[in-house]
């Protein structure tokens, strides 16, 4: 597997519901495009294509498995940019395993 196994994977984007802060949107001074979400409530709103029975992000660019990218990376919202801080040492959270199982691919190594 290569260094940045998420560059091929995207399994996260088509698996969790993203929801956040409506702060973090581009219109409330934050860099989250607002086109690209739903809004739940007067201080929620979510990545839209999250929370359908098959979510797949908005944002998601690519095809699962084989090679993908964020749309929006450098203005994705803090769910997304917590999500696997020690990705870039090789190192996964467990959830990222669940996403992977759930479209077919292989498990990785999992933090602790």
């Amino acid at each position: 597997m290569d260094d940045n196994a998420c560059l091929s994977c995207g399994a996260c984007c088509a698996a969790f519901r993203v929801s956040f802060d409506r702060m973090e949107l581009d219109e409330e001074g934050g860099r989250v495009p607002a086109g690209l979400v739903d809004y739940e409530n007067d201080t929620l709103c979510r990545l839209r294509g999250t929370d359908y029975a098959r979510p797949r992000c908005v944002a998601l660019v690519g095809r699962i498995g084989e090679s993908v990218r964020c749309g929006i990376y450098a203005e994705r919202p803090g769910p997304c940019r917590e999500f696997a801080p020690l990705a870039e040492h090789g190192i996964f959270p467990a959830a990222c395993n669940r996403a992977r199982g759930r479209h077919g691919l292989p498990p990785l190594p999992v933090a602790d």
